[in-house]
């Protein structure tokens, strides 16, 4: 027993032999590679651990930095249940988003300093310009460093702290690129199209005329400002006549988010909303284009701010092309979203279907600013569209989820930019103020909005039956507030003094005009007895049946929108949807095959029909062939035939313009009647078949 307890300590002594010879080589080589190392290398070695450690930093205040927005969207949303709560309407969400803002602002300004790194530093480096990107050698290494912007005399000790503010100012581009594309794109896709055309023309008078007549009043009137302010020494750096009509462009864009706000809530009447909704919408796209082809103003020659016919005409033509080619881009993208989703069996996965719906409009805006558009007339023309077709092919769900989500990206992405705005005031370290051209600032625009509302309100009334009212006018003038599209605009390019200022100027306009302007609402409507509390389905169905309605949507359809409505209802519709009536029945007998192959089964089965807001009269079964052409042949079922002029088919649009989406079924036949969803079913003595 010893002899084997012997033999078994020295086999455990052997093995462990080995391992402590592999241990000490070990530790005897990496003292020879440390002794080998040179100086150099060891240097290297701490300033990559420094670099990562200033990496983790940066993380950590990026990180931060972020927070600061999230938390202060989350102090909004629990004030505005606050506010909605108590009924208190004199402060709506966006002014109160711009006041947390202000407040952060200032904390981040003042109230927080971040202790000076002297080490850090070189006091001059003698550069004859200020390149984008600079190479430095040190020791033979290589550095690339950035330009982040200026500094001022006064803040070069401050060094620290200027960082630390500069990684609360984002990159403009984030804001065109990510935060309005789902703005612009609910307002099309959340647009009320009934209202919308029924006032038509009047929104396309006040868009496109209104918003150059605003930008050139406000432009000369601040190059005469700019003038008298060369003459006092009150101008420290370069304004041309350029850099006042781009001014006037950028402030011209309209966006009266918190009056539009209250009058949903109130109810207010649904004219004076589609008025100033609809102009709001296209202003903006007007606005983007038009402060784009002023850009874009170059005379030949060495002075580029020089007048030249030429180059004014160059300028006009870069409107109307970038325009209809952003229109263009932003319907060809809502067509093929229609198509495919037409065509596949997408709304079987519904996660699918609403994933492609999302990146497809989103891509609109990115595709046209790529392709040297503007994105912002591409996505609002893609929602529209998108709106009109491609929701109709989209299943119950993915309509839902669809709707829903945009409507909270837009909340969040408004939100955010106004808190940011307020921010903005404080954080953003070239501001320009100038009293006198903020003075002139302010009467520019109040004269440019008023230059806009009143001489066209009195042109439109000539041809309107249903008259712009005087106090409609004075409730327009007063709502016409800046916001996120002037805020975008003008924060895009800070590069020169004149840009500097307009920000800065800016910045104060939509201040003003948000808690001011936004915050009298209700008692601009107390004022100007405008009426509140309407319902705008009984509104409609009285003015149908005293005949008033009748004739004004006639005077604001004809001619453009008939002819329009019967093209689309007869042929567009049946193509890109599930709904109208069957190609083989709108189109010559000649394209019978293709007829066959765009029609949907639904179409001649008569089912699985979705509802649209504005959708057409689908009559089938024979009971009734009704078309939009000059003249309406029904046939009941007894094989009678009536006929009608172009007055029932005047009648029949009215009613599709003021009542939709609930079905009647009378006799086999089914009549889909657009309306809204919360809109009560209508049945026409006119119409009414005997069972």
């Amino acid at each position: 027993m010893a002899f084997r307890v012997s033999v078994s300590g020295r086999g455990r002594r052997e093995r462990r032999t080995p391992r402590l010879l592999v241990l000490a080589s070990l530790a005897v080589c990496i003292s020879m590679c440390r002794a080998a190392s040179t100086p150099e290398e060891d240097e290297s070695a701490m300033e990559n651990i420094v670099t990562e450690k200033k990496a983790e930093e940066s993380h950590r205040q990026d990180s931060a930095d972020l927070l600061i927005f999230i938390l202060l969207l989350t102090l909004t949303i629990l004030t505005i249940w606050l506010f909605k709560h108590r009924r208190f309407r004199f402060l709506h969400e966006t002014g109160l988003a711009m006041i947390y803002g202000l407040i952060v602002g200032v904390i981040l300004r003042y109230g927080i300093h971040v202790p000076r790194d002297v080490s850090n530093i070189t006091p001059s480096c003698l550069v004859n310009a200020s390149p984008a990107t600079l190479l430095v050698n040190v020791s033979g290494k290589f550095y690339e460093y950035t330009l982040k912007g200026e500094i001022s005399a006064s803040e070069v000790n401050d060094v620290q702290d200027n960082e630390m503010l500069r990684k609360v100012t984002f990159d403009p581009e984030v804001f065109f690129n990510i935060l309005l594309p789902p703005i612009i794109f609910h307002a099309g896709y959340s647009l009320k199209r009934r209202h919308f055309f029924r006032n038509l023309g009047s929104i396309l008078a006040y868009a496109f005329l209104g918003t150059v007549i605003s930008c050139f009043i406000i432009g000369l009137l601040m190059y005469g400002c700019v003038m008298l302010m060369k003459k006092v020494k009150q101008l420290h750096g370069e304004f041309f006549f350029t850099d006042c009509l781009f001014f006037g462009a950028i402030v011209s864009a309209t966006d009266p988010v918190t009056v539009l706000a209250i009058f949903n809530e109130l109810q207010v009447d649904v004219d004076l909303y589609a008025l100033l909704f609809g102009e709001s919408v296209l202003n903006d796209a007007v606005a983007v284009v038009l402060s784009s082809s002023i850009v874009a103003y170059q005379p030949e020659g060495d002075n580029s701010h020089t007048f030249e016919a030429m180059a004014l005409l160059k300028s006009f033509g870069i409107f109307l092309g970038v325009f209809s080619g952003s229109f263009s881009l932003g319907v060809a993208t809502g067509v093929v979203t229609a198509l495919v989703t037409k065509f596949t069996k997408l709304r079987d996965f519904q996660l699918l279907e609403t994933a492609l719906f999302f990146l497809m409009s989103w891509s609109t805006f990115l595709l046209a600013e790529a392709c040297g558009f503007t994105g912002v007339v591409a996505v609002l023309f893609c929602g529209i569209t998108q709106a009109h077709y491609t929701f109709n092919n989209l299943s119950p769900e993915s309509q839902d989820r669809t709707k829903q989500l945009f409507e909270l990206l837009n909340f969040l992405a408004e939100n955010f930019i106004f808190s940011y705005m307020g921010l903005t005031l404080f954080t953003f370290q070239n501001h320009v103020f100038n009293p006198m051209f903020i003075i002139g600032a302010f009467i520019a625009v109040f004269l440019g909005r008023a230059a806009n509302i009143y001489p066209l309100s009195f042109l439109l009334n000539l041809g309107r039956r249903n008259k712009i009212r005087s106090n409609f006018q004075h409730m327009m003038m007063f709502a016409g507030l800046r916001g996120a599209m002037t805020f975008a605009l003008s924060i895009r390019d800070t590069a020169t003094y004149a840009r500097r200022m307009m920000f800065s100027t800016t910045l104060l306009v939509v201040f003003f005009t948000v808690w001011i302007c936004g915050g009298g609402t209700t008692q601009m409507l107390s004022c100007q007895r405008i009426r509140v509390g309407v319902d705008s389905d009984q509104d409609n169905s009285m003015s149908i049946a005293e005949g008033s309605e009748r004739r004004s949507t006639k005077q604001e359809s004809a001619w453009l929108f008939r002819i329009w409505y019967n093209f689309d209802h007869n042929y567009l519709k049946p193509i890109l949807t599930h709904s109208g009536p069957p190609l083989t029945t709108t189109l010559p007998a000649c394209c019978g095959p293709l007829a066959r192959f765009l029609t949907s089964p639904q179409a001649y089965e008569n089912e699985g029909q979705l509802k649209d807001d504005d959708s057409d009269l689908i009559l089938t079964d024979g009971d009734i062939n009704l078309t939009y052409g000059d003249i309406t042949v029904s046939t009941d079922a007894t094989g009678v035939h009536t006929s009608s002029g172009p007055a029932a088919s005047c009648d029949d649009l009215d009613r599709e313009l003021a009542y939709g989406d609930h079905e009647l079924v009378m006799r086999g036949t089914r009549l889909v009647l657009p309306m809204d969803d919360s809109e009560p079913p209508f049945t026409d003595t006119h119409h009414r078949m005997r069972m």
